[in-house]
């Protein structure tokens, strides 16, 4: 089986020094010769920071992955809900080499990470299947890039080598090695590589510094996905692996390594989340061995097991409620947990229960593998992997209605999104879904993009546009006739 979505790596030396100091456009460092930028265009740029504090509807920007409060959801009444590779386009670019990170935006800005193989990337099978774990890592020269694009008209801003090498490992054939989505804070964008670094850049494109991390395994040599999040000036980093997993917590205007707590998991590769709730703010972290929650400086607050084996979804919170899933498609158990905040220690329930003190609902065999679940008005929809929805009740967990098959959907790795009262889901196919938010399971249309284009990054929303990135190239999709 495979998960293909989105972070990672090592442990450096010394919390400072030369290796994670500031980059200049001619690097000394073995691990980075190579880095370049080539301003394109200049533009002026007007720092948007506000868009942190700003609610889902009210968003411009959108900058991490599934948005700054990781929910998926805007209600930007701009926003297009039919498409295709004609239609409602206002722009789209095509893109060199391959990454499956999902666009960000600032402001006008849209950033992109992508790797490019000098050599054959193999192409790329649908689906869900054994065996395209590909565990020797390339000869070939790829180059890791960060990219600026106007999110106005698709004209590339700048462009950025961050690195120039054979790859430490080989990965699954269906991701990439720029499967983490970068963030950015309105005044620099962070692009972390999996195996390789995390690379700070301003958003005019000039670098500032690099924080190099050590490749280590994966399991079956999927590589990695996991993202980083920004949270008060630090950025946080879960890197779960087969040889050595920990939690990073680098200072954002540095790069300087503030601390490393060692986790006891192996391969996972769920992005973390900051949970800020009524009582305090946590980094919660989930995993197939044990999901756990930390305080800011990286001590564990309280844990709980009871995932499957393998963790791929990105947790989020609404209602006062933190929901975390885990719905590896070979286990029985394929969990949804919703958390009441004040935990400590370890919550695990017993075999019979399905909730306790801390946890205030679990539908133990609800979760899917590669997508996260959504929570759009007081519903929780689930999309799994192979073209069924399910839905809940998403303050109490009571089920909605029960397993509805998309038609036509076959293979989904993108998670969905949601505006306007509707629910999109995106196949690996370029076909999306789009299904009337509510009590009732209802098909109001699909849009496909002709070219038949792999899909398996999730899209973006910034103010009235949606951002489609495909194997190729990037969408900016918008209502003509605004």
């Amino acid at each position: 089986m495979v998960m293909a979505r989105r972070g990672d790596r090592a442990r450096p030396t010394s919390g400072d020094g030369a290796a994670r100091g500031r980059l200049r456009p001619s690097v000394t460092e073995p691990d980075f010769v190579g880095l370049r930028v080539t301003t394109m265009k200049h533009a002026a740029f007007s720092l948007a920071l506000t868009f942190l504090l700003l609610p889902a509807a009210a968003q411009s920007s959108w900058p991490a992955f599934r948005g700054a409060d990781a929910m998926g959801v805007s209600d930007h009444p701009g926003l297009p809900d039919k498409w295709s590779s004609s239609e409602n386009v206002l722009w789209k670019r095509d893109l060199p080499g391959r990454g499956w990170s999902s666009p960000i935006t600032s402001g006008d800005r849209v950033f992109l990470t992508t790797v490019v193989n000098a050599g054959e990337t193999e192409s790329v099978k649908r689906g869900l299947y054994f065996g395209g774990e590909r565990r020797a890592a390339p000869e070939s020269e790829h180059r890791w890039v960060v990219m600026c694009l106007d999110l106005n008209t698709g004209e590339p801003l700048w462009q950025a080598e961050a690195h120039k090498g054979r790859p430490a490992h080989g990965h699954h054939i269906k991701s990439s090695y720029a499967s983490e989505t970068p963030v950015t804070d309105g005044e620099r964008v962070y692009a972390y590589f999996g195996n390789l670094g995390v690379f700070c850049f301003s958003v005019e494109g000039k670098p500032l510094w690099s924080h190099p991390l050590k490749a280590h395994k994966t399991r079956y040599s999927w590589g990695t996905a996991a993202s980083p999040v920004l949270h008060d000036g630090r950025l946080y980093i879960v890197n779960d692996n087969e040889d050595d997993s920990y939690l990073l917590a680098l200072d954002a205007k540095t790069g300087k390594q503030l601390w490393r707590t060692e986790r006891a998991e192996k391969s996972n590769w769920s992005t973390p989340y900051v949970w800020k709730n009524d009582l305090r703010t946590e980094i919660i972290t989930p995993g197939s061995g044990k999901s756990r929650a930390y305080d800011l400086e990286g001590k564990l607050l309280y844990e709980w097991d009871g995932c499957s084996s393998i963790t791929i979804a990105t947790p989020y919170s609404k209602f006062g409620l933190l929901y975390v899933s885990s719905g590896y498609v070979g286990d029985r158990r394929k969990p949804i947990f919703a958390l009441r905040p004040g935990a400590s220690g370890d919550i695990s329930f017993k075999a019979d229960e399905t909730s306790n003190d801390h946890i205030a609902w679990c539908q133990k065999r609800a979760a899917p593998y590669n997508p996260t679940t959504i929570v759009y008005g007081d519903l929780l929809y689930v999309l799994h992997d192979r073209g069924v929805m399910t839905c809940f009740d998403a303050k109490t967990g009571e089920e909605v209605y029960g397993r509805q098959r998309i038609k036509g959907g076959r293979s989904f790795t993108t998670s969905p999104w949601a505006s306007n009262g509707k629910i999109f889901c995106l196949n690996e196919y370029g076909e999306t879904f789009v299904i009337k938010a509510g009590r009732q399971f209802e098909l109001l249309h699909t849009n496909s993009l002709e070219e038949d284009e792999l899909c398996m990054a999730t899209p973006a929303m910034a103010g009235d546009k949606l951002l489609i990135r495909t194997e190729e190239r990037i969408y900016c999709m918008g209502s003509k006739q605004r």
